[in-house]
């Protein structure tokens, strides 16, 4: 396990400000103690756009990448009032970008224009965390497999750069929850995605898979008794440094 790249992402939705940086010195100091290294380990923090530039300057050379959260899919300047496009991202100093997010198909955003947006951010070098996931209900009526291929099929290219692309599978149901997939469902769900992912894209790619949806330093190391998870998207404990940093240490406690 600790041979293998593991991805720790932070995503802060709409939290903080300049001074919120001190949270991200903190974590990179944990890292370089405890000698977490990039070779093995990427953590990286998908804040507001608001903080991209200052974030990106000031952790140069450090063990924290910073990210974007979503996107406008137009490729140029154009007339679309308070959006911002890839490549203002990209010139702000992000190196990744979260895309398709539950939060964000439920404000309207469909699969052909998530696919829009993921051509535009590859387009300027940035690396996609694309979101996939099902609602309850869609998971009540036994449809999970179905919704995951479809929003697959729809949002992503063959023609894609699948070195730049990570896939969060995220449970709609299980964001913000505190509920979790039962161990056993979740490696069926991860399985799937890879084994369905080169059905739909005749790629055998060496696909990364997150998880995402109530990750906290108590749920941290049953996953890692899943060997399918290459890593976590973590919501609201990546606000927290200690939360943070509770999840790592405990995602590599022994047992």
């Amino acid at each position: 396990m600790a041979n293998k790249l593991k991805y720790f992402v932070g995503n802060w939705k709409m939290f903080g400000n300049q001074d919120s940086i001190s949270i991200l010195y903190r974590i990179n100091k944990f890292l370089v103690k405890k000698k977490y290294n990039r070779k093995n380990n990427k953590v990286i923090f998908c804040v507001p756009n608001t903080l991209i530039y200052n974030f990106s300057n000031k952790l140069k050379n450090r063990s924290i990448s910073i990210g974007a959260q979503n996107c406008h899919q137009s490729k140029t300047f154009a007339a679309y009032t308070g959006s911002v496009n890839a490549s203002m991202l990209k010139k702000s100093g992000a190196n990744y970008i979260i895309l398709g997010h539950s939060e964000n198909r439920n404000q309207g955003e469909s699969n052909k224009i998530i696919k829009e947006k993921i051509e535009s951010a590859l387009n300027q070098k940035l690396k996609i965390i694309f979101c996939i996931g099902e609602s309850l209900s869609e998971k009540n009526k036994k449809k999970t497999f179905n919704v995951l291929r479809n929003q697959m099929r729809n949002s992503l290219s063959k023609n894609f750069d699948y070195k730049k692309i990570i896939i969060a599978y995220e449970p709609v149901w299980s964001i913000g929850t505190g509920k979790t997939p039962k161990l056993s469902d979740l490696k069926k769900t991860l399985k799937f995605i890879k084994l369905e992912f080169q059905k739909i894209f005749n790629k055998h790619v060496s696909l990364k898979i997150l998880y995402g949806g109530s990750v906290n330093h108590n749920n941290a190391k049953l996953f890692s008794t899943i060997n399918e998870i290459d890593g976590f998207l973590v919501g609201g404990a990546s606000q927290s440094s200690k939360k943070f940093i509770d999840i790592i240490n405990n995602y590599y406690k022994e047992h």
